[in-house]
C-alpha cells in the first residue's frame, strides 16, 4: 500500500565547537534510526557546530568546519539510504543564516533556512543570523568545493520549500518558528505537507516542557498531520541546559516521548505511522478543506524515495500514548544534576567542592550533587558506556564502577564547614549530619586566625580597631568586620579546592560551587566576592520557594532526614557575634516595593561579578546576559517613588484606610 512511513527524531548532547563529538553523535543517531527501519531521520538545531557557539558564529573557521563535517556525512555509509536532516549556519550572498541541510545519497535535497529567529531572553539570534523573509522562495546556493566535490552538484535549492517524496509530503520548522503566531506548519499543512518536522535548541525552564507538548500536539489537532521534533540536551558550554524532550505527534496526539533529563549522550526516538490516519483526520475537517483551496502552494523539491515500504499491510503502527511530567521539584533534583555532571567532564576536573553553612542553600546546593551521583550510579546501571568511562576518568581508576550514590559522592563531592567565633553549634551539627547521609568527605575548619590576621594588619596600618555593633562599634565597622569573614571562606574554599586532593593522594582539582539563591541576587542580599563568587551556581536561577519544595522533596525521596532541621531553622549567615551562645542575627527581607527597588539599586553592582548559575526561570538577575541593565543608579528613584505615593493616596481615601507602613 506505502502508507505507513518511519521516522526518526533524535535529542543529542551537543557541546559548543566540538566539531569531532558532534560528528560522532549525530554518526551515532543514524546509525541507531536507521537500525530501527527509519528512512528520515531528525536532529537538533545546529547540531553540526553546537547550538551555544555565540559570538563565534562570527568567524569564518565554524562555517568551515561546519562544512568539513557535512562532507563527512555525505560521505559516510550510514547516511545512504535514508533522508537526513542537520543543522548548521551557512553563508548566502554574504548573509549568514541558521539552517536545515537535507540529503539524501549523496546529494543535497534544499538548504532550508530559519524563517523566525529567537531573540528574547537567553536568545541573540539576531546577533549572529538573519530571518529568511522571502515566503515560498527559492533560490540556487553555490556549494562550496568542498562539498562539490563529494555530491557532484554545484548548486542546490536554498529557501522556503517542502520535499515532496514519492509517498508523502514534508515540511521543515526550525525551533522558534513553532512559537510564533503565524507558524508555518499552519499554511504548509493546508498546502498538504503530511509530516512537519521541528529541530530546536530549547533549554530547560521550570513548568516549561507542557508549553512544548501542547504546542506540537496543538499543531496537527487543527489540521491533522505527523508532526516530529527534535531537540539538543545537555549543558553545550554556558548556564543553559537544553532538555530534550524528543517527540512525535500525530492529529493531536503524542505516540514517542523523550526523556527531558538523561546522561545519555544520544537519544532516538522511531515511530511507524499511518499516513491514511492523517489523510481520513483532514478529510472531515471542512473548515480545513476550505481554507486548502485557497492556500498559496509552496515550492516543491522532488525526492525519488519513499518513507514507507510498497508491502505494508501488516506493519505495526504506534498508538497515542499519555505524556508523563516532572513535578518542578523533580526538574530542579534532574535539569541541574545533568549540568553539573556535563560540567565536571567536560572541565575535566575531578570533582566539587561546597562551603556547606547548614542552611538551605548551600544544603540545596549539596542535595543536587548528590541526585547527581544517583544519576551516574543509574546510568551505569543501564548500561551507559560514556558515563562508566567518565566516571573511571574523574576518579582515575579505569576498573572503577560507580554502584552506591553515597560511595561515588565521596569521591568526587568535598564539603566544607568554614565555623567562625560567630558560629553556632546547631549549624555546624546541621552540615556535619547532612555530609554523612549524603557520603559527601567533609572538613571543618575554623577561620577565625585568618580574620584575626587580616583585622590585624588593618589595625597596624592605621591604628584604629573595627568592632561588631552589639561592642559599641558604627554600621560601617560591623559590615566590614560581616564582609571581611565572608570574602576569607571565599579565599579558604579555592585554596582547598585546588589542594584537598593533594593532601589525600589523589590527582586533580576541584570546581567550587556556589549557593547564592535568586532571590538573594535580586535583594543583592550577599557579600561580593564571598562563597557566592564560585566556578559555577546550580541553584543560582531558583527560587527560595522553590528550593524549600526541593528540600521537602529530597527528605521524602532520598531519606536525608537531616534536612528537616535545616528547613525548620530561621535563616541566618552567622557573621555578627552570638548573644548566650545563640544565633542573634536572622534574615528576614521586606516585601515592600520601595525597599525591594532601593535595595536591588544600591546592590545592582554586584551582579557584575554574579557566577555563572544553571538558568532555570523565565527571569534571570544575570548581568550584561539576561538581565541588561545599569549597574549605577539613582537609589533615591524620586520620581518613581512619589509617583507610588500618589497612588497610594487615592487608594487610602476611596478605601478610608492607611496603606502605609514604615521600611528601613
Amino acid at each position: 500500500m506505502g502508507r505507513a512511513v518511519t521516522v526518526a527524531t533524535c535529542a543529542l548532547n551537543q557541546w559548543a565547537l566540538d566539531f569531532e563529538g558532534n560528528l560522532e553523535r549525530i554518526s551515532r543517531s543514524i546509525d541507531i534510526a536507521k537500525s530501527r527501519g527509519a528512512r528520515y531521520r531528525l536532529g537538533p538545531e545546529l547540531e553540526i557546530c553546537g547550538y551555544g557557539c555565540s559570538d563565534h558564529y562570527y568567524e569564518s573557521d565554524t562555517l568551515l568546519h561546519s562544512f568539513q563535517v557535512l562532507a563527512k556525512l555525505l560521505e559516510s555509509p550510514a547516511t545512504q539510504d535514508i533522508i537526513c536532516d542537520v543543522g548548521m549556519p551557512v553563508l548566502h550572498r554574504n548573509v549568514r543564516y541558521n539552517c536545515r541541510v537535507i540529503f539524501l545519497n549523496k546529494k543535497i535535497l534544499l538548504i532550508r533556512p530559519k524563517i523566525s529567529l529567537a531573540n528574547a531572553g537567553n536568545y541573540r539570534e539576531l546577533r549572529w543570523f538573519t530571518p529568511w523573509n522571502k515566503a515560498r522562495h527559492v533560490e540556487e546556493y553555490f556549494l562550496p568545493r568542498i562539498i562539490q566535490e563529494v555530491t557532484g552538484q554545484e548548486t542546490v535549492p536554498f529557501g522556503d520549500a517542502v520535499l515532496a517524496t514519492k509517498d508523502t509530503c514534508l515540511g521543515t520548522e526550525i525551533c522558534e518558528e513553532l512559537w510564533a503566531p503565524n507558524s508555518p506548519h499552519i499554511e504548509m499543512g493546508l498546502d498538504g505537507v503530511e509530516i512537519f518536522t521541528n529541530s530546536s535548541g530549547s533549554h530547560h525552564v521550570l513548568r516549561k516542557a507542557h508549553t512544548r507538548v501542547d504546542l506540537v500536539n496543538s499543531a496537527t489537532a487543527k489540521n491533522g498531520g505527523i508532526y516530529i521534533l527534535a531537540n539538543q540536551k545537555g549543558c553545550d558550554g554556558d548556564r543553559l541546559y537544553y532538555d530534550g524532550c524528543a517527540m512525535i505527534s500525530m492529529n493531536g496526539e503524542t505516540v514517542a516521548q523523550g526523556s527531558q533529563f538523561s546522561l545519555d549522550d544520544v537519544e532516538v526516538l522511531v515511530a511507524t505511522l499511518d499516513l491514511e490516519d492523517v489523510r481520513s483526520y483532514r478529510a472531515e475537517i471542512s473548515s480545513r478543506n476550505l481554507a486548502a483551496s485557497k492556500v498559496n502552494p509552496y515550492p516543491r523539491v522532488k525526492v525519488n524515495f519513499a518513507l514507507s515500504c510498497s508491502d505494508d499491510v501488516a506493519v505495526p503502527t504506534c498508538m497515542p500514548i499519555q505524556w508523563r511530567h516532572h513535578s518542578p521539584e523533580e526538574e530542579i533534583s534532574l535539569g541541574p544534576a545533568c549540568w553539573l555532571w556535563d560540567y565536571l567532564r567536560r572541565s575535566k576536573q575531578a570533582g566539587f567542592l561546597l562551603p556547606l553553612s547548614g542552611g538551605i542553600d548551600s544544603s540545596a546546593t549539596a542535595c543536587i550533587v548528590y541526585s547527581m551521583c544517583h544519576q551516574v550510579c543509574l546510568a551505569v546501571k543501564n548500561g551507559n558506556a560514556d558515563v562508566l568511562a567518565d566516571a573511571r576518568r574523574i576518579v582515575n581508576d579505569e576498573t572503577y564502577v560507580p554502584e552506591d550514590p553515597r560511595e561515588f559522592c565521596k569521591r568526587i563531592f568535598t564539603t566544607c564547614y568554614m565555623a567562625s567565633e560567630n558560629s553556632s553549634q546547631d549549624t555546624c551539627n546541621r552540615a556535619k549530619l547532612l555530609a554523612e547521609q549524603i557520603g559527601s568527605y567533609h572538613i571543618n575548619l575554623n577561620i577565625d586566625a585568618a580574620v584575626k590576621a587580616i583585622v590585624g594588619i588593618f589595625s597596624m596600618v592605621t591604628g584604629r580597631t573595627p568592632h561588631f555593633s552589639v561592642y559599641g562599634g558604627s554600621s560601617r565597622e560591623n559590615l566590614a568586620l560581616q564582609n571581611v569573614q565572608a570574602r576569607i571562606r571565599m579565599v579558604l574554599a579555592y585554596l582547598f579546592a585546588q589542594l584537598t586532593l593533594w593532601t589525600r593522594g589523589m590527582p586533580g582539582g576541584l570546581l567550587v560551587l556556589g549557593s547564592a539563591n535568586v532571590d538573594e541576587s535580586l535583594r543583592g542580599y550577599l557579600t561580593k566576592y564571598d562563597c557566592s563568587s564560585a566556578d559555577i551556581n546550580p541553584i543560582g536561577g531558583i527560587s527560595k520557594t522553590d528550593l524549600k519544595n526541593f528540600i521537602q522533596y529530597c527528605i521524602e525521596n532520598f531519606q536525608l532526614t537531616a534536612l528537616r532541621s535545616i528547613m525548620s531553622a530561621p535563616p541566618t549567615a552567622e557573621l555578627e557575634p552570638l548573644v548566650d551562645g545563640q544565633v542573634a542575627q536572622t534574615d528576614e527581607v521586606a516585601s515592600k516595593v520601595k525597599h525591594f527597588f532601593r535595595m536591588y539599586s544600591i546592590n545592582r553592582h554586584k551582579m557584575t561579578t554574579l557566577t555563572p548559575s544553571y538558568h532555570a526561570e523565565n527571569y534571570s538577575p544575570d548581568d550584561n546576559r539576561f538581565d541588561l541593565r545599569p549597574f549605577l543608579y539613582n537609589t533615591t528613584w524620586s520620581w518613581q517613588f512619589r509617583c507610588i505615593d500618589k497612588q497610594v493616596s487615592k487608594l487610602e481615601k476611596k478605601e478610608g484606610i492607611s496603606l502605609v507602613e514604615d521600611v528601613d
